[in-house]
């Protein structure tokens, strides 16, 4: 599994992105998949989840209402709508394929990570 994100970038507060995170070899079909996020001096932290087939979902508290996850198996692409961006949203997003189909949110049960993209989001 090799995955890629993108779509980051500059935002203005109460703004909106949309990551993108693509499996280039086309083997994460029947896996969960998360979003993480790493701030400056921070460890890396959960942010949303969804399961293989996209019935579940699951998010950190401090970003529900304003992000969805969401995939699409047939381009084997997995999103992350972000709207009502805030200045603490700012970090390194990643996205990682879970060890299970299932949605999960600890980091030590994700087995493969992909490079990151930065979002910035400024008040």
């Amino acid at each position: 599994v090799q995955l890629q994100a993108s779509g980051g970038g500059s935002v203005q507060a109460g703004g909106s992105l949309r990551l993108s995170c693509a499996d280039s070899r086309r083997t994460f079909t029947n896996n969960g998949v998360g979003w993480f996020r790493q701030a400056p001096g921070k460890e890396r932290e959960f942010v949303a989840g969804i399961n293989w087939n996209g019935a579940s979902t699951t998010y950190k508290d401090s970003v529900k209402g304003r992000f969805t996850i969401s995939r699409d198996n047939a381009k084997n692409m997995v999103y992350l709508q972000m709207d009502s961006l805030k200045s603490e949203d700012t970090a390194v997003y990643v996205c990682a394929a879970a060890r299970t189909a299932a949605v999960v949110s600890q980091k030590s049960l994700y087995r493969y990570w992909g490079q990151g993209t930065l979002v910035t989001v400024s008040s």
